[in-house]
């Protein structure tokens, strides 16, 4: 008996910072991929010849195309018109920033929006 309460108070400690670490594994995992994604997303707009002057604008930006694509009416037109109106980017280059943040943040809905499109 003595023996399974040595052996008891000897786990319980051990389980304790086991828990505590994968408790703050969790919790850390998901800034970090954000940074991922979003440090993507913003070498991606290089890539396309868009340039920003505030990484974190632009990321929210980028961001928030997705839920405009899931909204009642919600196309790329759409989205791409209001990323036009709202952020004085050219027609041409609000394309490109939808795409970019399209591929990014919701690379699923790729396929279903150009299912529609003309082939050229």
């Amino acid at each position: 008996m003595i023996f399974a309460t040595r052996v008891r108070w000897t786990v319980l400690p051990i389980v304790g910072v086991i828990t505590g670490l994968v408790s703050l594994a969790a919790v850390l995992s998901a800034p970090i991929r954000a940074d991922i994604v979003g440090n993507a997303f913003l070498s991606a707009l290089t890539n396309a010849g868009i340039t920003y002057t505030q990484p974190a604008s632009a990321t929210a930006m980028g961001e928030s195309v997705c839920p405009m694509l899931f909204e009642p009416g919600g196309s790329f037109d759409e989205v791409a018109s209001r990323m036009a109106e709202g952020n004085g980017l050219s027609y041409e280059m609000a394309g490109k920033f939808t795409i970019v943040a399209i591929a990014t943040y919701c690379p699923a809905v790729i396929a279903p929006l150009l299912g529609n499109r003309p082939r050229s």
